[in-house]
This record gives structure tokens, sequence and C-alpha cells, in this order.
């Protein structure tokens, strides 16, 4: 009796996982019954167009790619080079500051020479003071000079301009033959205006006609202005090479 009851629910059993089996497998079917498959309605052109947007992009993309990859290759070119070459660029910088080095640039030319009208007959020709000279010199770089040259001899830092036997010298050299060029280099043709515009009016070039009997004459600005480089040498006192401490610092 008990093994036809196990009989019977043995069934019961296998008949309800069929028919779970069953419903889950119709379930699945009436879910894809229901969900239309989703196609692409879009034509020739409009898929065209996606292409060459698509093409368009990647294009783009390749380009800063090959732009980042330039940016790399040169920062790795700079890294690569020598120390001695950038010690090179640093004393090619250190000499143009120093007025070791010819420039060319935009600026004016001032010539100084007598006025012949206001020497009397018999007297010497007139000669240039000091003094007056480095008012001259103050009022151009007032005016924003960045290099000036005196009848061919470079101003630099430790030019001295002084009276040695009633002659006016500039770092040695005579300025007692007239006429004589200074030659004035500024940053750039705007600034040469605005120096040539002041130096019209100038009150050490007055004073020159007044108290030296000496004529400025101003050119016209130039963006070509030579002006060379100093030749004498110079002389650096009072400066000792610093002992390296232990470990190199």
């Amino acid at each position: 009796m008990e093994s036809k009851v196990e009989n019977v629910d043995k069934k019961y059993v296998n008949f309800t996982a069929i028919a779970i089996v069953i419903g889950l497998m119709l379930a699945i079917q009436f879910q894809t019954v229901q969900e239309p498959i989703v196609r692409d309605t879009r034509d020739t052109w409009q898929l065209r167009e996606d292409y060459l947007k698509e093409k368009e992009i990647h294009s783009k993309l390749l380009k800063e790619i090959r732009a980042n990859e330039e940016i790399l290759a040169k920062y790795e070119t700079e890294r690569q080079q020598s120390k001695e070459q950038v010690l090179r660029e640093t004393l090619d910088e250190l000499k143009m500051q120093a007025g070791l080095t010819e420039i060319t640039g935009p600026g004016i030319v001032l010539s100084i020479e007598p006025a012949f009208e206001e020497i009397l007959l018999g007297q010497p020709a007139p000669t240039i003071s000091p003094d007056l000279l480095k008012r001259l010199i103050n009022e151009l770089n007032m005016s924003n000079a960045l290099y000036i040259s005196i009848d061919g001899q470079r101003l630099i830092n430790t030019t001295v301009i002084r009276d040695i036997n009633d002659v006016t010298k500039i770092d040695g050299h005579s300025l007692n033959d007239l006429p004589i060029e200074i030659r004035v280099v500024v940053e750039n043709m705007k600034l040469a205006e605005k120096i040539y515009n002041v130096m019209l009016a100038s009150k050490s070039a007055e004073e020159l006609y007044r108290f030296d009997s000496l004529r400025v004459t101003i050119s016209k600005p130039s963006p070509n202005v030579e002006i060379p480089a100093y030749q004498n040498t110079i002389r650096v006192q009072n400066i000792e090479p610093v002992e390296s401490k232990k470990g190199g610092s």
C-alpha cells in the first residue's frame, strides 16, 4: 500500500516539474514574439554621411596623435642636448648683454659737428665737453635706448667718458676730430620714432650749441642701424672664484 502511495507522489512531482519547464519555455517564446527586432532603417545616403563623419573623426584623431608624437620627439631631442650646447647659448647671450657682439636694429643716428656760424674768425675749432656729452647720453638712455656707440666706440656698463689734457675721451679714444656719430638702437620702430621726436627737442643738443658751438643733426629712424661690438679688454676687479666646499656644494 505504501509503495503505491510513493509511486503516485513521484508521478505528481514529475508532472509538476514538466509543467514548470513547459511554462518557462512558453513564457520565453511569448516574450520573444512581443519584442520586435530593431532594424537599421537608414538609407544609403545617410549611411554614406555617417561613414564620412566617422572617417573625418578618425582623421582628426590621427592628426592629434601625430602632433603629440612630434611634441614628444621635440622634448626628447631637447632633453638629449648636451650641457655644452646650453652653456654655449648662455655664453652668447651674456656676450650680447655685455656688448661684445655687433648689433643691428631699429634706431637713429646723431651727428655732432661744428656750427661754423658761431665760430669767430681765428678761434680754434670747437670740441665736445665730457659733461655735455654725458648729459646727451643720459637723455638717450632715459628715452629707452638699448645700445649706443660714439664715434665707433661701443658704450657698455664700464665705459668712462672724461677729459684728459683738455681732450674728451671715451675709454681712451679721443673725440677731438669732428664730426662724430652717435648711433642708437632701440627695441622696435615705434620706439625709434619716439626717441627721434624726443631728440628733436633735446635740451642737451641746445646746450651743445650754446656752450660748445656744436650742432646736433638727427637722422630719420631706420630699421637697420649698426652698432659695433666693444673692442677693448673688459677689466674685472675685486672678483675671486668661489671655493667649492666638500661634497661639491
